[in-house]
């Protein structure tokens, strides 16, 4: 049985009790779980929760500790991560904005916590894979010119390399946010979509995903579908990437020049194309005061390479990075696998 077997009035309030489990740094007993619950608007009694605890015990979800109260297993936090999606559209709105606050990169000093994608590919397959990426970077569809790399056990921020699996990070686009936010430019993010490109220009979208209306990255989705044709774009100009769309107020724009000209410089860039006051950029209209911009998917590059037949498995903006761990992708090429 999982929570769909459950009336919604009674998921909700499950829901609410796992998410607490989940939040608290130790076990919670149902005295507090019921107070927690009735500063969120759910009124719920002490004997209540203890019964909704005994429901989540049967199912596994929660393990009693006595009086120490309870904890969530690993099958609870299974079940809470793919329980009511309803309740996650704007998941990846709201993942977007949590990670631009807690970036810390500077460009004046170079220093700081970078975001980024995480891909994890068969050790054999690395090589294969770092060439079909180079030639996506080279032709500047990706973000920037850095990645860092990891073997099996070796972490990637708060990510560890699964055995047998070589990890790479990749500049995840929201760092641009980031970088923004630490000017004090706050950026809206619209929608991740694919943009065609043709003769080496991106003249329009073709499928657009809203980020407030989502509870999973666009270009994940697009990458897993098989959307897209990266290699291709690469190779001949003509062919269908990742891109977002964002919009940032039109009064900064010169400042906003100047921070995509510097972390262009530091290997960060990604800019596809910058738009003009008020003006609409490839037939996407704009908010009042604001400015459009279209920044590269950070998953272009692992996304030539699933084109080519090679398995991999992605998480768009998955972790904080040091910026300071971060190489040119070109030395990847001349060493091989770490």
């Amino acid at each position: 049985m999982d929570i769909r077997g459950l009336d919604i009035k009674t998921r909700r309030r499950t829901l609410a009790i796992l998410r607490l489990l989940n939040q608290a740094e130790s076990s919670l007993g149902s005295d507090r779980i019921a107070r927690a619950l009735h500063l969120s608007g759910i009124e719920l009694s002490e004997r209540a929760v203890r019964n909704y605890l005994a429901q989540t015990d049967a199912l596994g979800w929660t393990l009693n500790l006595g009086r120490r109260g309870r904890k969530l297993t690993d099958k609870g936090r299974e079940e809470l991560d793919r329980a009511l999606v309803v309740d996650k559209v704007g998941f990846i709105a709201a993942k977007v904005d949590t990670l631009s606050y807690k970036m810390s990169f500077d460009t004046a000093t170079r220093q700081g916590m970078i975001i980024l994608n995480i891909t994890t590919i068969a050790a054999k397959e690395f090589s294969a894979a770092i060439r079909i990426m180079a030639k996506v970077f080279e032709a500047r569809l990706g973000m920037g010119r850095l990645i860092t790399v990891a073997r099996a056990g070796e972490q990637i921020g708060d990510f560890r390399v699964p055995a047998g699996k070589i990890g790479i990070g990749t500049v995840c686009s929201v760092s641009l946010n980031g970088i923004l936010l630490h000017a004090n430019i706050a950026t809206t993010s619209r929608f991740g979509g694919l943009i065609e490109f043709e003769a080496g220009k991106p003249t329009r979208f073709t499928e657009i995903i809203n980020y407030d209306g989502s509870s999973l990255d666009p270009l994940e989705i697009f990458i897993r579908s098989g959307m897209t044709s990266v290699s291709l774009a690469a190779k001949t100009g003509n062919g269908i990437l990742g891109a977002s769309f964002r919009e940032v107020p039109s009064i900064a724009l010169p400042e906003v020049h100047r921070l995509v000209r510097q972390s262009d410089k530091l290997g960060l860039g990604g800019i596809l194309i910058m738009g003009s006051n008020d003006q609409p950029l490839l037939d996407i209209p704009v908010t009042v005061g604001r400015a459009g911009m279209i920044v590269c998917g950070g998953l272009n590059p692992v996304a030539a390479v699933v084109e080519a037949g090679i398995e991999v498995t992605s998480a768009a903006m998955s972790s904080l990075c040091d910026y300071a761990s971060l190489k040119d992708y070109r030395d990847f090429l001349s060493q091989g696998a770490p």
